[in-house]
């Protein structure tokens, strides 16, 4: 593994301009940049003297700037982080034995902990360097008049309007942006922390792992007798009330007067919600406390964007899952058996008989039935996976729907959301309990926890399917989030822990900025309205928050680690998260115009399939896959869906290698065809079994509509030539051509007509290389590109660099 002090400058460096895209000033940076190999080899004292001398600099061009009337907040951002990240290296540099045993609590990286400490310091400086040449050539074009951009549209964060499928900022649509609880033990008030550079969204969750001092909504505001802690109550209420902001349900304690009373509590706890969901005793605690807090803070801007009903939550029940150390789901408490055998009772109408037949058992009644958890894997396919895996989700869903009913009975309006990583859904494990559409239905927003990762997770030792084709993991980003917008389109989307710069099993020390620009616009284009990024744990003087000092020893070990390769030790990163969000809230209306296009082609998701096969998502995303770059947002249809939703929204259901469906679902998609729809099927074998692997004799009827049975088998070209012919009405009327040099394609586009007959077009490249680009009209006219973020005219036919970003003004020659 290399490390820190292998890496060259040129390495973290980049011909993309911070704003603007990446193939106009090459050139101009190179000469900024000055003498690479000089500037690798300086002193740490000349490395920062030079590049507070590249700060001056651009301070004097910012001040001509000015005298012309433009707008200069993103070199104001880029100059922030600069003088942050100077003094950050010199914290580093000076406290090498804590640098050094952060290192050492992340254990890809533990061995490392000593080089990757002494080479971190002048790591950050080279990439300040970086950033400061990047802003410094980009002002120049600028003052050319060679580019032109947009002025920032700024977020005023004290006047946020939470509308109800947009958050606006003086009228115009905005996306927020923070950390994840930031700074753990600096005041909400901290301008250091809290600000345009950062972010300004208080949240309720900053002090999430210090229960004695906890602002979140926790197990111990109340006491045993039914009193209330005042002292707890009050790190509510002194949140001021100026940012826009939201509260978190926090999950992972419970008080010791509960465990007296309750000695069952903690069976069926999983790894951040410490307590059995289904025993009454915690329903009451919560439910008192939900009303409490609920009536406390309603109308309060620190709710604005509502609450957080669960960090992460999952409760995975089959055997030797990594969460066991963990104690999750090891076993099960009485209440928990005995809803689940009132669940089978109404599941199977009361016919014992009928259970036994698809258990293998001989149980003599309902309340007799018994089950181990957790369950062996072996059981997967069988009924009575199914059943405890579908038990397991509806249980979930009754504990999300009874706090969310507690808290609306004391304010209605309220706003919620849960932060469910999406690796719930776009992974094939189902032993979990998060049925991913009925959470994202029930709550009052999107809510999300989403990974993308510019290289390998490090527990890899093989390469990853992904790798010889994408610059970076896009599909637990891609596929969840247009999943969930196809489930509730009207809705905001708030994802409370994006992990697009790190995660546990993911660091990257040479992180491009182009992946960072590309991966937050690819994620604000699928939905993402608000995201706090894991995470901001630098307090002003450089130092690690509260609680990454001293003895690193946490319940979740993850956190120990989290610091190093984290954002916080790169200055390219923080700028670019900064300035792709400056560029996008700029570009707000166009990209909402782009995202809320019709979705002409639904992919159609059964849960009965996920829970049933062990690899039913590996062969969703290989249908969801081969329509991403056709220049729609691609969508789904479930049971639900086709059932609440107008089936004008979209030409064709398309149904790829899902054998299992219940009969609801079955009789959904006959419905859908009574009323004119079409239904292209892979092959005779989808649909064909009910839910405990039952064949069904049924068949559907065209009726009205029209259904296409291919008959083959894996066959996924033909199946996607069939539906983009069967859906073409619904497509763009211009084409957008790639040529990358491989088989693949790798630019998701997508076109909007505008009322004067011009399009808006975006193209994000997420291939492995540079593309090539042509666009013309299906009927053969040729068009003229103009890039939107530069001014620059690019005809019918130019290049989009490997992680670029391209948004077009396309007129007609």
């Amino acid at each position: 593994m290399m490390v820190l002090a292998a890496l060259p400058l040129s390495a973290c460096a980049s011909s993309t301009n911070i704003g603007l895209n990446e193939t106009h000033a090459a050139s101009e940076m190179e000469q900024a940049r000055g003498d690479k190999d000089t500037q690798i080899t300086l002193t740490t004292g000349a490395l920062e003297a030079k590049a507070r001398a590249k700060i001056v600099q651009l301070e004097m061009l910012m001040e001509q700037a000015r005298a012309q009337n433009i707008d200069v907040t993103r070199e104001e951002t880029t100059i922030w982080f600069a003088n942050e990240f100077l003094k950050f290296a010199n914290w580093d540099e000076n406290n090498q034995a804590a640098v050094e045993y952060a290192f050492s609590q992340y254990r890809y990286w533990a061995d490392e902990s000593k080089e990757r400490a002494a080479a971190v310091p002048d790591f950050q400086r080279k990439e300040v360097h970086n950033i400061l040449d990047k802003s410094i050539a980009e002002m120049r074009q600028i003052l050319s008049g060679e580019v032109q951009r947009r002025p920032v549209n700024k977020v005023d964060w004290q006047n946020i309007t939470v509308a109800d499928n947009k958050i606006l900022s003086g009228g115009r649509p905005i996306f927020l942006y923070d950390y994840f609880s930031k700074s753990v033990g600096r005041p909400l008030t901290d301008k250091d922390v809290y600000n345009d550079h950062l972010g300004a969204i208080y949240h309720g969750g900053q002090r999430l792992y210090d229960v004695d001092h906890d602002r979140a909504i926790n197990s111990f505001l109340m006491n045993e007798d039914g009193s209330w802690n005042e002292e707890r109550l009050g790190y509510l209420t002194e949140i001021p009330d100026t940012n826009v902001g939201f509260l978190y349900f926090w999950n992972m304690g419970i008080p010791k007067w509960v465990e007296q009373r309750e000695p069952e509590v903690r069976k069926g706890r999983s790894l951040f919600t410490g307590y059995d969901i289904d025993n009454p005793l915690v329903r009451d605690l919560w439910g008192k406390i939900i009303r409490k807090t609920g009536a406390m803070t309603k109308g309060k801007k620190v709710t604005q964007l509502g609450f957080v009903m669960a960090n992460e939550p999952h409760w995975f029940s089959e055997k030797g899952h990594w969460t066991a150390p963990f104690q999750e789901m090891q076993e099960i408490s009485s209440y928990t058996r005995a809803k689940f055998r009132l669940w089978l009772k109404n599941k199977y109408s009361a016919n014992i008989g009928q259970l036994n037949k698809n258990w293998g058992t001989n149980f003599k009644s309902f309340d007799k039935v018994e089950i181990i958890v957790p369950i062996s894997r072996e059981t997967r396919g069988k009924p009575i996976w199914y059943d405890w895996s579908r038990f397991n989700m509806d249980r979930s869903i009754d504990w999300f729907s009874y706090i969310q009913g507690e808290l609306h009975k004391v304010n209605p309006d309220a706003h919620t959301s849960i932060k469910i990583m999406p690796n719930m859904f776009t992974e094939n494990a189902r032993s979990h309990g998060i049925d991913y559409e009925a959470l994202t239905e029930l709550t009052t927003m999107i809510g999300s926890d989403a990974k993308a990762t510019e290289g390998r997770l490090l527990r890899e030792t093989e390469p990853q399917n992904w790798e010889s084709k994408y610059s970076y993991f896009w599909e637990e980003l891609s596929l969840s989030y247009d999943f969930m917008n196809s489930v509730s389109p009207e809705k905001i989307h708030f994802d409370s822990e994006s992990h697009f710069l790190s995660a546990s099993g993911f660091r990257k020390m040479d992180m491009t900025p182009e992946y960072v620009r590309n991966v937050y616009w690819l994620a604000t284009l699928q939905g993402m309205d608000v995201n706090t990024g894991w995470f901001w744990a630098r307090d002003p003087d450089g130092s690690f928050e509260d609680r990454l000092e001293g003895t690193l020893n946490f319940f979740d070990p993850a956190l120990a680690g989290s610091f190093v390769g984290s954002v916080n030790q790169q200055p390219q990163v923080a700028n670019a998260v900064t300035q792709i969000m400056y560029d996008m809230n700029s570009f707000s209306e166009e990209i909402l115009a782009l995202r809320e296009q019709r979705r002409p082609i639904r992919l159609f998701y059964s849960e009965t399939s996920a829970i049933n096969k062990p690899y039913h998502m590996t062969e969703a995303f290989e249908a969801y896959e081969s329509l991403f770059f056709e220049g729609f947002p691609v969508g789904f249809a479930t049971q639900k869906i086709i059932e609440k939703q107008d089936n004008r929204n979209w030409d064709v259901i398309a149904i790829y290698k899902t054998q299992y469906v219940t009969d609801a679902e079955f009789v959904a998609l006959q419905a859908y065809l009574n009323g004119g729809g079409t239904i292209i099927m892979d092959n005779m074998s989808s649909l064909s079994m009910n839910e405990y692997g039952v064949a069904r004799t049924a068949k559907l009827n065209a009726s009205k509509g029209k259904i296409i049975i291919l008959n083959g088998i894996n066959d996924l070209g033909a199946f996607k030539a069939s539906l983009l012919k069967e859906a073409a009405q619904g497509r763009p009327d211009i084409i957008l051509s790639e040529d990358n040099g491989t088989a693949h394609k790798g630019v998701t586009w997508r076109a909007v007509k505008q009322s004067d007959g011009s399009y808006l077009v975006n193209a994000l490249n997420i291939g492995i290389n540079a593309a090539k680009l042509s666009l013309k009209k299906r009927d053969g006219s040729l068009l003229n590109a103009t890039d939107m973020m530069t001014g620059k005219k690019l005809g019918a036919s130019f290049e989009i660099a490997r992680n670029g970003i391209l948004l077009l003004h396309v007129e007609q020659k």
